[in-house]
C-alpha cells in the first residue's frame, strides 16, 4: 500500500515552492508517530555529497543526492535510528537549488563520471508517487553527459518510472535479504517476492538494475536463506540487465546496539560474534564475513558469471579471501564501477 502520511507539515520557507503546493491538499500538521509522519522543508546545506565511507576500508566513491532524511520503514538494523535527531520523513523542496548543483557539478568536472544516488540518508522511492521526483529528475540526469542516477529502494512504487519517456542512464536498485530477516527484521518493507516483481517490470521497460544484498545477516539457515533468494532474482531478471551487485554484512556503532535493543527487543541480530573495527563499527569476527561474503559471491557467479559483484567498506584482504580477487583500494573499485556504467550507458561522455 502506498504511503499516506497521517501527518503533513510544510515549514514556512518551502511553502513557496511547486512540491509544497502539490502537497498542500495532504498538509495536517500535529504529532504523532514519526514513521507516519512527513515534513516538507528547505535543504540548506551540500546538495552533492560523497558517500560516508571511510580511508580504512575500500569505498566505491558512491555520490549522494541529498533530496531528503528519514524513513517510514523501521528496519530493525537501520542505522538512520542513530544518525537521525528526528524519525519523521523529511523531503527537501528546494529542487532547483538540486538541479543547479547538479549542472554545475557536471559542468566543472566534465572528465568526472558522477554516480548519484538517492538511497543513503532515505528510500529513494518511498514517497515518490507523493512528490514525483524521479519524473523531474531523471531528465535533467539525461541531459547532464557525464551522470547516472541509481534509485535504491525496498518499496515496489515504480509507477513514476514506468512513465519515463527515456530510462536512458537511470539505474533501478532494490535491497535485498533472505525471506526470513525480510519478515522479521525489516518492517513495513515490501516482501522479496514483490520486490522482485517490481524489477521484473522495470527490466521489461528497458531499466538496468542493481541489487543490494546490505546488510547480510548470520543466523541459523542463512545459506539456505540467500541461496533462495538468489535462485529467485536471476529466475526474474536477466543477469545481462544487472549492472552491479553489492555485498556488505551487518555493521553499526556501537550506540546502536542499544537502540535496537529498546525498540525491536525480539530482534536477535545484535547478539552475534561482533569485534569493533577500524572505523569503529561493530563488524562480525573476520571468519563470519568471509564464509558470508564467500557463499554469496560464489553462489551470485554460479548464476551470473559476468556480475559486476563488489563488496561495501571491506578491506583488501577480505576482498582477496572472499571472492579470490580485489580492486586493491578505493580508487580502484571506483574505476571498475565507472567501466560497468560506461558499458551499460553508451550515451555516457566523459571529456578531458
Amino acid at each position: 500500500m502506498a504511503f499516506r502520511p497521517e501527518y503533513l507539515a510544510i515549514e514556512a520557507e518551502a511553502q513557496g515552492f511547486p512540491l509544497a503546493q502539490r502537497l498542500e491538499p495532504l498538509a495536517r500538521p500535529g504529532t504523532g508517530d514519526p514513521k507516519k509522519s512527513m515534513r516538507v522543508l528547505v535543504n540548506k546545506g551540500a546538495a552533492i555529497r560523497s558517500c560516508p565511507g571511510t580511508r580504512e576500508y575500500i569505498c566505491c566513491g558512491y555520490q549522494i543526492l541529498h533530496v531528503g532524511t528519514g524513513c517510514p520503514m523501521d528496519c530493525s538494523y537501520c542505522v538512520l535510528q542513530s544518525y537521525l535527531n528526528e524519525n519523521e520523513l523529511r523531503v527537501f523542496a528546494n529542487w532547483d537549488y538540486l538541479i543547479s548543483a547538479v549542472t554545475e557539478a557536471s559542468r566543472e568536472r566534465p572528465d568526472l563520471l558522477y554516480r548519484l544516488g538517492t538511497g543513503e540518508f532515505t528510500d529513494s522511492l518511498y514517497a515518490d508517487h507523493l512528490t514525483g521526483f524521479s519524473l523531474r529528475m531523471a531528465p535533467v540526469i539525461q541531459r547532464t553527459p557525464n551522470m547516472v542516477l541509481e534509485f535504491k529502494t525496498k518499496t515496489v512504487n515504480i509507477e513514476n518510472l514506468l512513465r519515463l519517456d527515456s530510462v536512458d542512464r537511470i539505474i533501478v536498485s532494490f535491497s535485498l535479504n533472505s525471506r526470513q530477516m525480510a519478515r522479521n527484521e525489516e518492517h513495513r518493507a515490501a516482501a522479496i517476492s514483490t520486490r522482485l516483481e517490481a524489477a521484473q517490470r522495470l527490466q521489461d521497460k528497458g531499466f538496468k538494475l542493481g541489487f543490494h544484498f546490505d546488510p547480510l545477516i548470520h543466523y541459523p539457515g542463512w545459506r539456505e536463506g540467500y541461496a533462495e533468494v538468489i535462485e529467485d532474482l536471476f529466475r526474474a531478471v536477466d543477469p545481462s540487465n544487472v549492472i552491479w551487485i553489492s555485498l556488505g554484512c551487518l555493521r553499526f556503532m556501537p550506540q546502536l546496539k542499544a537502540i535496537i535493543k529498546e525498540r525491536f527487543p525480539k530482534s536477535p541480530i545484535i547478539y552475534d560474534e561482533f569485534i569493533i573495527g577500524l572505523d569503529g563499527k561493530m563488524r562480525y569476527f573476520n571468519p563470519i564475513r568471509l564464509a558470508m561474503f564467500g557463499f554469496v559471491h560464489e553462489r551470485i557467479k554460479e548464476r551470473a558469471p559476468d556480475a559486476l559483484v563488489y563488496l561495501c567498506m571491506e578491506s583488501n584482504g577480505i576482498w582477496q579471501k572472499s571472492t579470490g580477487n580485489s580492486p586493491g583500494d578505493s580508487e580502484g573499485l571506483r574505476k571498475r564501477l565507472d567501466r560497468r556504467a560506461l558499458d551499460f550507458f553508451p550515451s555516457l561522455d566523459l571529456r578531458p
